[in-house]
């Protein structure tokens, strides 16, 4: 049931219009694609969750010999029309269904898939992606995206705690601060996707998951743990932490797959602060209260990401932090 929805809401052609308006991704997606092309002509490429083919399409384009354009949204019915209104029909074949249901009969030389979700992991599509992988790529096969790295850092944001709380300390005059509690949960309870900028970070972010689609496991993406420990570059007010990640396009036998050094001729998708805007922007986890922290002054912890039991397209998140002498649990 939890699926059905899940699928249901990719039907809507407006959330396939953010992605493909979302420059960065879809560019760097092109880019990627030309980069490999050598892998990709006369090659068999399976896109995972391609909604409305672009990614299938820029294949083709690229000389696949064949590509097997999967989603389980009903919005496979329009790339199928998109595929055939731009004579590609013989290249691509659109398969309306779930990853694990769908059959293809050969083994494929190359996966394509923009599985990405809000904080990287939110709606769990990667393991889609680990499935197609490990029962259709050949030895050897590119997957592109192939590494992938969620970050996360202490923020001050005072401007928007002022929005958000301090609005109703005197509303037209009025008292309202009674209110206070229910806006500070409203506003603050769940993570908040936005935009920030790199002034709002204090510290270097951690890395607080490595993902080599190569490699990773389903078991390994069911809870994420990481321990942190941050100095404030600046006297500020603490206001929570930012999330944000990128994605690398790295070849199968890409020797930097083994440790990580960004060189020019690697292409990077990032949604860090300080990089052009994405429509997944950063995804921010506030405190109901800030606090006030010292230039140098230690914010240390941990955090546990781990797919809900109920739903396992959605993320749990439990935050133990500590500074000047206070421990918090969020």
């Amino acid at each position: 049931e939890f699926d059905k929805a899940y699928f249901q809401s990719y039907s809507h052609l407006s959330i396939h219009e953010e992605m493909i308006k979302d420059h960065v991704r879809t560019e760097t997606y092109r880019a990627a694609i030309m980069q490999y092309q050598s892998f990709i002509a006369n090659k068999v490429v399976v896109d995972v969750g391609c909604g409305t083919g672009i990614l299938s399409i820029f294949c083709a384009l690229a000389g696949a010999k064949r590509v097997y354009a999967v989603d389980a949204s009903d919005i496979a019915v329009q790339a199928r029309e998109v595929v055939k209104a731009n004579n590609l029909s013989d290249k691509v074949i659109v398969l309306l269904g779930r990853i694990e249901d769908i059959e293809i009969e050969e083994r494929v030389d190359v996966i394509i898939s923009e599985w990405m979700g809000y904080m990287l992991l939110y709606e769990s599509m990667l393991s889609s992606v680990i499935i197609a992988r490990d029962r259709w790529l050949k030895p050897g096969g590119l997957i592109l995206p192939s590494q992938a790295a969620l970050y996360m850092a202490p923020v001050t944001h005072s401007e928007r705690y002022s929005e958000s709380i301090d609005f109703w300390r005197n509303v037209y005059g009025i008292d309202m601060s009674v209110l206070l509690p229910l806006a500070k949960q409203c506003s603050f309870e769940e993570p908040s996707v936005e935009t920030i900028s790199g002034e709002n970070v204090l510290t270097w972010p951690i890395e607080v998951k490595h993902i080599d689609c190569y490699t990773v496991t389903i078991q390994e993406l069911e809870s994420i743990t990481a321990k942190f420990r941050f100095e404030s570059m600046m006297q500020a007010s603490f206001n929570g932490f930012a999330f944000w990640f990128d994605v690398e396009f790295n070849g199968p036998n890409d020797s930097s797959r083994k440790k990580r050094s960004k060189s020019n001729e690697m292409l990077v998708l990032s949604t860090a602060p300080e990089d052009a805007p994405t429509h997944w922007q950063q995804t921010l986890v506030y405190f109901y209260d800030p606090i006030e922290v010292r230039q140098d002054q230690v914010i240390e912890g941990s955090v546990t990401l781990s797919q809900s039991k109920e739903n396992q397209r959605f993320l749990n998140i439990h935050l133990e932090y500590a500074s000047g002498g206070r421990c918090f649990v969020k």
